[in-house]
């Protein structure tokens, strides 16, 4: 075999070694990018997932609390009432009393 065959064999085979090696090494590079993919999907459905339940725990919270304040303001209102009669009950009582002490 003459020079030039086997500098053209030697090339092809380090072409050939070099190839494959490249196609393996772009194959686990697509296989490890579409890995992180997935990783970051499925953190993110974890993520919504639980944003979604913490929304629906803190929208059920408020409208216990929008319960509780309208309880309370109704109990206010009540008590409002009440004071306002035995205030006034409490000035008639103060000023009988004084009628009946002349």
């Amino acid at each position: 075999m003459d020079k030039e065959t086997l500098t053209t064999i030697l090339v092809t085979a380090i072409t050939v070694l070099g190839s494959a090696r490249a196609w393996r090494y772009y194959e686990k590079r697509a296989e490890k990018k579409e890995k992180d993919e997935d990783f970051v999907r499925n953190d993110c459905r974890d993520r919504i997932l639980k944003l979604e339940a913490l929304l629906e725990e803190s929208s059920s919270e408020k409208d216990e609390m929008r319960q509780l304040i309208l309880s309370l303001t109704e109990k206010v209102s009540a008590l409002t009432v009440k004071v306002e009669f035995l205030q006034r009950e409490n000035s008639e009582l103060h000023s009988l009393l004084n009628k009946n002490s002349l």
